[in-house]
């Protein structure tokens, strides 16, 4: 074939990639088709043949790869570059008010109203789309948060997502996040489909959604017609922030990539209001399923003023719709037993569709709950899913109870071990008493600590485990590590004679070991977990995700955190006084402790630990730890007045009625009451010991008379090459202090693109203005 041939197939290839990508977004995107599909399939083909001739010249755009690629293996995990975070939600008026008030008093703004990003809240699934220099490379869902899993392959199936950004200047990153949905008409389509094929329907499209989306095949995706609309942003490298979220997703429509016509700018909680109302009542019109809308503060500058609280943004909320709700009957009630050993009823249900959803189980949480709402076996009950997700018994209908209805009696003995079940003065959950000796907290806590965001052991499931526990090879966390190829293989041996279910290979004399090396192999794998998985592993009340990343972030290492006292895990960010009692009281159980060491002389090494956070020094103020105590009317203005009296930690402990006079006298009883007391006094000691040692392994400080000392500084806008935080660091490390507001006494406002109103009040102040070039010389001299 001659050159001159090469090169006019290499123009047309090019022709029909932009010509008939033009085509899908004005389909997909702008439903607005611009060709009769006869003429689109007749374009289709040609292109497919021209690359089938020429496979070097398909584009990494070309529509041709939409049409599914061969299966996967499985999914590979994909770390995000910026975590995608949940969102708090509302429920109520008054929640929207007080978030409204929340986002005011952080921006200092009391009086003033905020410009809030209004949109509904898709029902599918989270995804994030990555570019780079303008080209579509990876697609990952949300996962946990941090990390996803790779469906790239099955995202390309998805017409409206362009290939290629349009336009011709691009960021060199660019990270899309939004919804993968089913519109209603086409679940439907799918659901007809599945009936005529006599194939399982959908229970609705979100799960219609999932299902597609996580196919390894990526041919059966292309044959269900998947949506995508954006709402926010992860990375972004080589481009500006947009100043607000509005102008965020007005970007996205220039750039080619689907965004909802549902949004709008809306001014204070009135405006908030407004839109919520008006959206509801729209909502059965939708073509796609929606739970509620999302507030987003608009202004950019704002949203990193307020910030993060522990997993979500303070600067946004979820206003979810009112949960719906269907009647049906209550069966028996039966109760189920936790990992920590919670006893909780659990309604069996008739079958009945809510939200879409078949519901045949609903959590009554406690003896209490049942007796308020006077829930009774046979009784006709109302049953929602709060917040579209939990199935929740409301309430019975009086008029339907019939003569026979029988009332709930809590179990005096565990029905799994038969050990007592207790409640604890003060709780309203009872409790099997037989911990690790209960097969059913051990199956529990063994499925807790070998999830994908714990220890993540690979092959461990649920199966394993029931037959593990019921057999009697593991009764502690550590047994698992012991396991060996022969115990493995006897046990699977045991199971299948108990079943009356041994294999013919098995019958043959030929034993299978791939399964148990496999296994052998992800238990081998776990033993160097992350600290905070380890942490959140380990199954301490309370302790979910978030907080064992705080843990493992200001603690830095599993000895300090085994080691530290209620008060100073109170001072901790978001650990309030009951999970602090909850973390001490573990760890101050003897049998977690020598479970604990278990496992660390087994070879399970946590991984990532380091020195306590310099964040910490603020938070070991004596102040705040002794008012962190508890001592009764003890609060933190009565403790700033001890301290202030010279009072600290170890002087309470030495002398502790030295220091009340002054204090009101219930306040002053109070304390002596509580220092009278051997073991407060020993607290105390223990305490003072762990700060002074926290103290000693802080990162150093610089000495007194920094460069910075003294100085004020304001970040505004986006710096070209570092983060604030990491600005934030620098200046600090240097004496300086980083303020949230301009004021006078500013000694520098550091500006970088897109800066807003805090670089006019600077500029009207006459305040020294720097740039990221400006403060890094600033710290060079």
């Amino acid at each position: 074939m001659t050159d001159s041939t090469n090169q006019d197939a290499a123009r047309r290839v090019l022709e029909l990639t932009a010509e008939l990508n033009r085509h899908l977004h004005a389909y997909h995107v702008l439903d607005n088709p611009t060709i009769p599909d006869a003429v689109y399939d007749q374009l289709f083909i040609e292109l497919q043949t021209l690359e089938t001739a020429h496979p070097e010249l398909r584009a990494p755009d070309s529509p041709t790869l939409r049409v599914g690629a061969a299966p996967l293996p499985f999914f590979e995990q994909v770390t995000h570059a910026v975590p995608m975070l949940s969102l708090n939600n509302g429920f109520s008026d008054d929640d929207i008010v007080n978030f409204d008030r929340r986002v005011r008093e952080g921006l200092d703004q009391d009086g003033a109203e905020v410009d809030y990003a209004a949109e509904v809240k898709f029902d599918g699934l989270a995804i994030n789309l990555r570019y780079v220099n303008g080209l579509f490379v990876q697609a990952a869902t949300r996962g946990d948060g941090a990390t996803g899993e790779d469906v790239t392959a099955n995202i390309r199936t998805i017409r409206g997502i362009p290939m290629r950004l349009h336009g011709d200047k691009f960021p060199a990153v660019l990270d899309v996040r939004g919804e993968v949905m089913m519109f209603k008409a086409d679940f439907a389509s799918l659901n007809e489909r599945q009936r005529a094929a006599g194939q399982k329907e959908f229970a609705n499209p979100r799960n219609a959604a999932a299902g597609s989306l996580r196919q390894l095949d990526a041919r059966i995706t292309n044959d269900r017609k998947l949506r995508f609309y954006a709402y926010g942003i992860g990375a972004l490298e080589g481009a500006s922030m947009p100043a607000s979220h509005s102008a965020l997703l007005d970007w996205y429509v220039t750039l080619g990539i689907p965004v909802s016509n549902e949004r709008k700018v809306v001014r204070g909680a009135r405006g908030l209001f407004a839109y919520f109302k008006d959206i509801g009542e729209r909502r059965p019109g939708l073509p796609y399923e929606i739970d509620g809308v999302v507030y987003k503060v608009d202004a950019t500058e704002d949203q990193l003023e307020l910030g993060f609280v522990s997993r979500a943004p303070r600067f946004a909320l979820a206003h979810k719709f009112p949960a719906e709700e269907a009647l049906t009957k209550v069966q028996d009630i039966e109760v189920q037993v936790g990992r920590t050993g919670a006893i909780t009823p659990v309604a069996r249900l008739a079958p009945v569709a809510v939200g879409g959803v078949i519901v045949t189980n609903a959590t009554l949480h406690n003896e209490g709950e049942i007796r308020r709402k006077d829930i009774r076996i046979r009784d006709t009950v109302i049953v929602r899913r709060a917040g579209d997700v939990i199935p929740e018994v409301l309430s019975y209908v009086a008029e339907l109870r019939p003569a026979d209805a029988v009332e709930f009696v809590m179990p005096t003995h565990c029905p799994v071990c038969g050990s007592h079940v207790v409640r604890e003065e003060g709780e309203a959950i009872a409790r099997c008493s037989g911990g690790l000796f209960c097969s059913a907290q051990r199956k529990e806590a063994f499925r807790h600590f070998a999830g994908r965001r714990m220890m993540d052991i690979d092959g461990l499931g649920e199966r394993y485990i029931d037959t593990l526990v019921e057999l009697g090879y593991v009764h502690s966390l550590a047994d698992l590590y012991k396991l060996s190829l022969e115990k493995l293989l006897e046990m699977k041996l045991r199971a299948d004679e108990r079943d009356g279910s041994t294999p013919d290979t098995v019958q043959q004399g030929k034993v299978p070991t791939k399964w148990a090396e496999n296994l052998l192999a992800g238990i081998e794998a776990s033993k160097r977990p992350p600290l905070e998985r380890f942490l959140f592993a380990l199954g301490i009340r309370h302790v979910g995700e978030s907080t064992a990343k705080t843990l493992a972030e200001w603690l830095g290492s599993l000895e300090r955190v085994r080691h530290a006292p209620a008060a100073l895990l109170r001072v901790l960010p978001d650990i309030g006084g009951t999970v602090a009692e909850s973390i001490a009281d573990f760890f101050a159980e003897e049998k977690n402790q020598q479970a604990l060491q278990d496992l660390l002389d087994a070879g399970v090494t946590p991984q990532g630990e380091h020195a306590p956070s310099a964040k910490l020094r603020d938070q070991l103020d004596q102040v705040k730890l002794i008012a962190a105590i508890g001592i009764p009317k003890l609060t933190e203005p009565r403790s700033r007045q001890l301290v202030e009296r010279g009072a600290t930690l170890a002087t309470l402990a030495l002398q502790g009625g030295g220091f009340q006079a002054g204090l009101p006298a219930g306040v002053a009883e109070a304390l002596s009451s509580w220092l009278q007391l051997e073991e407060n006094v020993k607290l105390l000691g223990q305490l003072n010991g762990m700060r002074e040692q926290l103290l000693a392994e802080l990162p150093q400080l610089p000495a007194a008379g920094g460069k910075f000392e003294g100085k004020t500084f304001v970040l505004t806008g986006t710096l070209p090459t570092m983060s604030r935080d990491a600005a934030a660091a620098l200046i600090e490390a240097a004496g300086g202090k980083v303020s949230g507001s301009v004021s006078k006494k500013t000694s520098y406002v550091v500006a970088g693109s897109d800066a807003g109103s805090k670089l006019a009040k600077a500029q009207e102040l006459g305040v020294a203005l720097l740039d990221e070039a400006g403060l890094l010389d600033l710290l060079a001299q």
